[in-house]
């Protein structure tokens, strides 16, 4: 193969089979996004490289923006493509001040990262935003994780939702008297991946000393509890974040949602984050990484804004790739194509247009033979897409009124009258759903 026919290095392009359960995957999502009251928003795929690099964007310590893909337009102007939708988000909002608060959106959309590749991540992938802009009640957090929870009922995916709070995190380092916060949190972030040693390397490199890393991991206990670090806590912003948590967790309880528990190691590598961070892992499976991850982020429009005022947000970003991967995993068959019907016509074109036509008008998705080919070869096509029905239009059938309807799983045929096969097509595909 020529390079010029290769793929750039980290993309797939995705196949009809593939992308018939991604657009299913989407329309089940997006209900439930509207089920809550979130309206869709799409901002650009393209943004000048100062907007996605400032200091209250991505952050300059941040792994994502080392991970940025960079270009120039012909008038030397410095791109870039979007590493996330949540900045695209901040940018919009400040271009659009006078816009309804609360403001609840969801977008769906490509987003480009040029880092390391494994199952379920590569470069280019989509994702599936929702946030509300305009309140810091916790309310909002505690709604963004039950419609988490909600999404994942949904898609029938087993999960369980990690939830820590970034002020609890700062106190912490406060009490430790460690400056350099931001830093040691994108090092905290990767402990499920790299480990305590691992981390522990890193923060040295970052001149944190071994006594302040011990105090880290004495606090960082797994299964440690909200009432148990309030007695650690000193600094005020740390209680802060654990009265935050303790709103939250209680509004969840209001809800009934109980996938969900408290994790101290989690923090998430982004600098914007303020307060609430989440993320959605599935209990058991081939895909050990977070299928959707957000958090809390309240300064981060307002300084777009170049405002003094805070614009307080929170949101989660879903990931297809990683929740396709555990799709084509669990599920038995494929959707090979939308149709549910296939006409094939035996010398009649005419009355199998107009046939095919009565079927689309009435909501069935159905496709006819185009090529002409015989009977055998009409019925493997169908076969191999799996189409569930052919309907066999000949001149005798015409005569008739009546025509042959063949379920290609069963491989039973009725001749039946064109309302008899709307009806039982609608039945069995309504069955089916």
């Amino acid at each position: 193969m020529t390079t010029e026919l290769e793929l750039a290095k980290g993309v797939k392009d995705t196949p009809p089979e593939e992308k018939l359960i991604k657009n299913e995957v989407i329309d089940r999502i997006k209900k439930i996004f509207e089920l809550y009251g979130y309206l869709p928003l799409e901002t650009t795929i393209l943004e000048r490289y100062e907007t996605l690099a400032a200091k209250f964007g991505a952050g300059e310590a941040s792994d994502a923006l080392k991970e940025v893909f960079k270009l120039q337009d012909q008038g030397g102007r410095n791109l870039a493509l979007r590493f996330d939708l949540t900045v695209p988000l901040a940018r919009y909002m400040a271009l659009n001040p006078t816009i309804k608060l609360p403001f609840k959106r969801y977008e769906v959309g490509p987003v480009f990262r040029d880092g390391p590749i494994k199952l379920g991540r590569t470069r280019e992938f989509w994702q599936m935003d929702i946030d509300v802009v305009g309140t810091s009640s916790m309310l909002a957090d505690a709604e963004i994780i039950a419609m988490t929870s909600a999404v994942f009922a949904e898609l029938e995916f087993d999960v369980f939702i990690k939830v820590n709070n970034r002020k609890l995190l700062n106190g912490i380092l406060e009490d430790l008297k460690i400056t350099n916060k931001e830093e040691v949190l994108i090092s905290l972030d990767k402990l499920d991946k790299i480990g305590k040693e691992g981390v522990s390397k890193e923060l040295l490199e970052k001149k944190v000393s071994k006594k302040q890393i011990e105090g880290i991991f004495d606090i960082l206990q797994p299964g440690i509890t909200l009432k148990e670090l309030k007695n650690k806590i000193k600094d005020k912003q740390g209680l802060e974040g654990i009265e935050e948590l303790e709103e939250i967790f209680l509004y969840l309880e209001k809800m009934g949602i109980k996938n969900v528990l408290f994790d101290l190691s989690l923090s998430r590598g982004l600098a914007y984050y303020t307060g609430t961070v989440f993320e959605a892992y599935l209990k058991e499976g081939i895909i050990t990484s977070s299928l959707a991850g957000g958090g809390r982020y309240d300064e981060m429009i307002g300084k777009y804004m170049a405002s003094e005022n805070k614009v307080p947000a929170v949101g989660i970003s879903f990931g297809l790739v990683p929740i396709m991967a555990v799709l084509k995993n669990i599920k038995k068959e494929l959707i090979l194509t939308p149709s549910k019907v296939y006409v094939l016509p035996i010398g009649v074109y005419n009355e199998s247009l107009a046939l095919v036509q009565t079927l689309r008008n009435k909501g069935i998705a159905s496709e006819i033979d185009l090529t002409k080919r015989g009977i055998s070869k009409n019925l493997a096509y169908a076969g191999t897409l799996g189409i569930p029905y052919v309907v066999f239009v000949g001149e005798n059938e015409v005569k008739q009124g009546r025509f042959k309807l063949r379920d290609m799983k069963t491989g039973e045929e009725e001749l039946l009258l064109l309302n008899e096969i709307l009806k039982k097509l609608n039945s069995s595909l309504t069955k089916n759903l």
